[in-house]
């Protein structure tokens, strides 16, 4: 079954003060129903334990949330309260925490206020607005605790700075969690000598969670012996309405291609994959190198859909590219082809499928004779990612044995492409394009990385500390 992302959300208070200020424990139960509102949408379910005034209330909390399953833990600080009351609830948890310090408007009318007279009233108004008193309280026991926890700053309402970052936090918890629960498929075997790809796929399950299913390749030739004729003039008819299939295509390689791609959305569908790696050669096994050589518009489909396909049996990238999609960006399988001094641009692409959801209009079909260094020939996509903001992802595995994300904000700009049927794109960077390759290339990263849509840096950073993953950006 397909999990939901579960938020935890509680507001916190001290019972002493209900007694001595009518009013105040209804206003504040009613900033943490809005809280809740404002963190409600589609595929999220927000489990609310309300307002935590004392010690006791917080163990059970704790123990309320753990149950729920939650991912991520909103802690809306509504007025003083002891840190007491909300330590126990983190502690039960054990998941990451977000303290929402936000004040109900933007400023105390002072002059209303002073005129009420009655000081019990003021000071009961006072303790409505009183939402950044205990937070330093908070923070330090927290981390005296060894709980890391982050923080949104702002204003209950009509505050969209604040709501953006509490959006983007609900965001990277979502890819989060997505990654948790992913399949990541292994078909083949690395590209022999790409040092720079093999992986410690350990240390991927142990960093983002997921399982990785080992599958062959012969079950992919296998399943092709069993696409019917009207299963791939169904899929000819899909390719036509997806790709310009460009007139020098023949009949013959379209309907190898469409048989391929047919017999990959099953074997995806059986295995339950939300991502795949892959390379093989098949060499002096005719049906494996005719399954791999046909592979690529199939996989397109598949990566456009939302289960991203990495070549080369390049796993951190099959993860880079899992991570941008499910932020909605995309996320292309890419590389460096060349610089261009004179644009001041990077020229980036790769043979094989292409992210054809974030294309800069219809992804063009095209023969090859040869796949460059591989085996085989047939069809492959032709493509350039949108005009417009992009951020590149790479997943790095350090010399420590850790994983580190490094993330680079640019443009894609218009301008001659090399029309070689492979994807291929011209990329801009504040910093230059000398200075971007030379501070990309100081991080270590594997010469593949995703590219998507937008600028989600931002996002990729909160992810990074959710994960407890480092995160460098450079541009």
């Amino acid at each position: 079954m397909k999990r939901q992302l579960r938020v935890g959300l509680f507001g916190i208070g001290l019972d002493a003060y209900w007694p001595q200020f009518k009013g105040l424990k209804a206003r504040l139960e009613g900033y943490v129903k809005v809280v809740q509102q404002k963190l409600e949408r589609p595929g999220v379910e927000v489990v609310n334990l309300g307002l935590i005034d004392n010690p006791r209330s917080a163990l059970e909390a704790g123990h309320r949330f753990r149950e729920a399953d939650v991912d991520l833990i909103f802690l809306h600080v509504t007025t003083y309260a002891l840190s007491s009351t909300v330590l126990p609830v983190v502690q039960r948890a054990k998941v990451p925490v977000i303290i929402l310090n936000l004040a109900p408007e933007p400023a105390i009318d002072y002059a209303r206020f002073n005129a009420r007279g009655d000081r019990t009233a003021m000071t009961g108004d006072w303790l409505a607005f009183c939402a950044a008193c205990p937070v330093p309280e908070i923070a330090n026991v927290f981390s005296r605790a060894g709980i890391a926890f982050q923080q949104v700053t702002g204003m209950l309402q009509a505050d969209p700075v604040c709501w953006n970052e509490v959006n983007e936090w609900i965001e990277a918890a979502r890819v989060a969690h997505t990654m948790f629960h992913n399949r990541l498929g292994l078909m083949g075997h690395y590209y022999g000598g790409m040092l720079d790809i093999y992986s410690d796929t350990t240390l991927q399950c142990a960093t983002f969670g997921g399982h990785l299913e080992v599958v062959e390749v012969d079950e992919l030739a296998a399943l092709r012996r069993e696409v019917s004729p009207a299963q791939i003039k169904a899929r000819l008819t899909r390719f036509n309405q997806v790709f310009a299939v460009q007139a020098d295509c023949s009949r013959a390689e379209l309907e190898r291609a469409a048989r391929t791609s047919v017999a990959l959305d099953r074997l995806v569908k059986e295995h339950d994959l939300g991502s795949l790696a892959y390379y093989y050669m098949g060499t002096g096994n005719a049906e494996n190198e005719d399954a791999i050589s046909s592979i690529i518009l199939g996989n397109s489909l598949l990566t456009a859909r939302g289960i991203p396909v990495a070549g080369e049996y390049e796993v951190k990238n099959a993860q880079a590219m899992k991570i941008m999609d499910t932020f909605g960006a995309g996320g292309s399988f890419t590389e460096y082809y060349a610089m261009d001094f004179t644009d001041d641009v990077v020229l980036m692409g790769h043979d094989g499928p292409g992210h054809i959801a974030i294309a800069e209009g219809k992804t063009k079909v095209r023969p090859l004779k040869v796949y460059h260094g591989k085996v085989g020939r047939g069809l492959s996509v032709e493509m350039s990612v949108k005009h417009g903001l992009v951020t590149l992802l790479s997943v790095v595995e350090t010399k420590d044995g850790k994983l580190k994300l490094l993330v680079a904000e640019g443009e894609s700009v218009p301008g001659p492409i090399l029309e070689i049927g492979n994807t291929n794109s011209r990329y801009r960077f504040s910093l230059g394009a000398r200075k971007f390759v030379n501070d990309w290339n100081a991080h270590g990263p594997a010469h593949h990385c995703a590219v998507g849509v937008g600028h989600i840096a931002t996002k990729i950073d909160k992810l990074g500390k959710l994960l407890k993953i480092e995160v460098v950006k450079i541009c």
